[in-house]
């Protein structure tokens, strides 16, 4: 059976504490200080013995660490008869572990509360029967019910009229998600509304949230290349501080200096810091719909000088998007949109879909439509409560007649634009000229400039798209390079040639991205589901659809490398500090091990300031 090791910490730290209680009550009230050394020396024992079975497993499996340097004052001063610096400092060491797994169990915390509430069961409706089913046995085209308050098993396409759904513990995203008949809906997700039932699109394997836990479980074991320095050190810190007991020892004659050297040097702030505050900044990131495959991906995230993306679906929506609607003089924009919205439900077409969500989203009500006749290619033809309307190519709508001036402008203005046109009349009449395109994110020009002020030096779009369109985009935005045509080859070495000049971020969402992805210093993966070809190759992955979740990340990776060095340094030089003091007297071993557990106490609160949300306004967390 497992050890429960921060349990045994527990115990390990109240036998000490209680040692300790007993052995000052023994001494001071019944005057037998011999009795309260005894008592002392025999607390300290439990802690020395299972320090040192530690250290033994820890260098069977080939690794070293600074508990050693524990392990060697504690019983130093057993040794010496400082009976009474040896419990203080098994008390100080495993307090610090306890403060330790204190922190990193509040560090770890979101993360743990995503693996946590995997989903475990599915309800699957096979004719008039209902049956509970593990997740495992979810099969793709099974028909689902999911009841009210439950997290959705996997993913799916709703079968109902509609529901909401609460996606925050995946996205952070505080508001609930309006969802109708059709719309996907992925697995980790809660169902907010009434019982709905959905048919699955995937197996449990392979849906959203099997791909999150696969990658929390990498971000909770992947070291930094910054932690795994701090594991050398170890093999450098105890000789050193060897070395200044035996001088302090040899100068001075008295080797309880050399014990106060060895006790003030116990545990090193450095081990203690690094590790809380990487943890602390993927938990962070994972509260704001980041996920980090690891500590090195946050590490590597903060020295990006050079970020490429992707157009279509990261710095565009990737989709067909309303650009301009113009309409006649005299008509009313929402009424057209809910006549057009309403022709459009009869309509498979892309653009189709585009429109009925863009109607569906301003709350405007649709009607069924009648009489419908769809020119393949060309545009539909139906009737909206009576009313003729007609939607689609200007051959379609205005045969050979010229459009009127209103009209005529809209579509000029777009003249060469890589868009769509579409016309629209009501009762044969022109009434209105929508432009759909692949419209710009929102928070594009936001997040690009943000990068910036987060140290991103140089900013670039690599699309596979044509130069029209890359430089449409481009227009808009801060970059230095539009390199457009590109085949995945063609992104590679683009990629390959960046990094080699800088710490370089590829951020991008397709399949075709992938090897780009891969090949980045740091490749970040937009909105992409767990399974899919571009998450697998990322370092980052991001579960909101905001290209703002990206520069969120870069500020929270570079805030937490700047806290773990700040813990570092200041810890280190304060050890140092009080290390020299020790050596030339002016600390006792007691006073040394209360000195050093404050210097941890300090360094583990800081770091665990990669937690907050201190300064979030400077640097433009959402």
């Amino acid at each position: 059976m497992p050890v429960n090791e921060p349990l045994l910490r527990k115990i390990l730290l109240a036998i000490a504490v209680l040692g300790l209680a007993a052995g000052f009550a023994t001494q001071f009230q019944l005057g037998m200080e011999n009795l309260a050394d005894s008592i002392w020396a025999f607390a300290s024992a439990p802690v020395i013995a299972a320090l040192a079975l530690s250290i033994g497993r820890d260098l069977w499996a080939g690794r070293f660490g600074v508990d050693a340097i524990a392990l060697v004052s504690m019983s130093a001063a057993l040794w010496l008869g400082e009976d009474l610096a040896a419990i203080v400092v098994a008390i100080m060491y495993m307090g610090g572990n306890v403060l330790e797994d204190y922190a990193r169990g509040r560090a770890q915390s979101d993360l743990k509360a995503l693996t946590d509430r995997s989903p475990r069961i599915a309800h699957r409706r096979r004719g008039e029967v209902l049956e509970s089913i593990s997740i495992e046995s979810v099969s793709v085209g099974d028909d689902l019910m999911v009841r009210a308050g439950e997290v959705l098993p996997v993913d799916g396409v709703l079968l109902d009229d509609d529901t909401r759904i609460d996606e925050s513990a995946i996205t952070g995203e505080p508001f609930l998600k309006a969802c109708k008949q059709g719309d996907a809906v992925r697995s980790g997700t809660v169902n907010a509304g009434e019982m709905f039932h959905m048919r699955a699109t995937a197996v449990a394997a392979e849906s959203t949230y099997a791909g999150i836990v696969r990658m929390v479980e990498a971000a909770q074991t992947a070291k930094a290349p910054f932690i795994r320095m701090a594991d050398r050190f170890a093999l450098v810190l105890l000789p050193l501080t060897l070395i200044v007991a035996a001088a302090a020892w040899h100068v001075s004659g008295d080797p309880v200096r050399a014990l106060a050297v060895l006790v003030v040097a116990t545990p090193c702030p450095l081990i203690l810091a690094a590790p809380i505050a990487f943890i602390a900044g993927v938990s962070r990131a994972a509260r704001q719909g980041v996920l980090m495959k690891g500590s090195t991906a946050l590490e590597a995230l903060a020295k990006v000088r050079t970020a490429i993306f992707d157009k279509t679906g990261t710095l565009t929506h990737g989709g067909a998007q309303l650009i301009e609607m113009q309409i006649a003089p005299g008509r009313d924009e929402d009424e057209l949109l809910s006549l057009l919205g309403s022709l459009e439900q009869a309509s498979h077409h892309v653009l189709a879909s585009a429109i009925v969500a863009l109607a569906r989203n301003r709350g405007l009500t649709l009607t069924r439509p009648d009489s419908v006749c769809e020119h393949r290619g060309s545009g539909l033809i139906g009737t909206i409560s009576g009313t003729r309307v007609s939607a689609g190519s200007r051959s379609l709508i205005l045969a050979a007649s010229a459009p009127p001036a209103w009209a005529e402008r809209v579509v000029s203005r777009y003249q060469g634009h890589p868009v769509l046109v579409v016309y629209m009349a009501v009762e044969g009449r022109l009434a209105a000229v929508l432009v759909l395109g692949d419209g710009l994110r929102a928070d594009a020009v936001s997040a690009v400039t943000r990068l910036r002020n987060a140290g991103v030096r140089r900013s670039i779009i690599l699309t596979g798209d044509d130069a029209d369109a890359a430089n449409r985009i481009a227009a808009t935005l801060p970059l230095d390079l539009v390199v457009a045509d590109a085949s995945p080859a063609d992104k590679v070495a683009v990629v390959n040639a960046e990094s080699s000049k800088a710490a370089t971020m590829m951020v991008g969402d397709g399949i075709n991205d992938a090897p780009a992805l891969a090949m980045a210093t740091v490749g970040v993966a937009m909105g992409a589901r767990g399974a899919t070809a571009s998450s697998e190759a990322a370092d980052v992955v991001v579960l909101t659809d905001s290209l703002g979740a990206v520069a969120t990340a870069v500020e929270i990776a570079s805030r937490t490398t700047m806290i773990a060095r700040q813990s570092i340094v200041a810890g280190i030089g304060l050890s140092a500090l009080a290390m020299i003091a020790a050596a030339f007297g002016f600390l006792s071993p007691v006073s040394g091990a209360l000195l050093q557990e404050a210097i941890d106490v300090a360094v583990i609160l800081n770091a665990l300031r990669a937690l907050g949300d201190h300064g979030k306004r400077k640097m433009g967390y959402q």
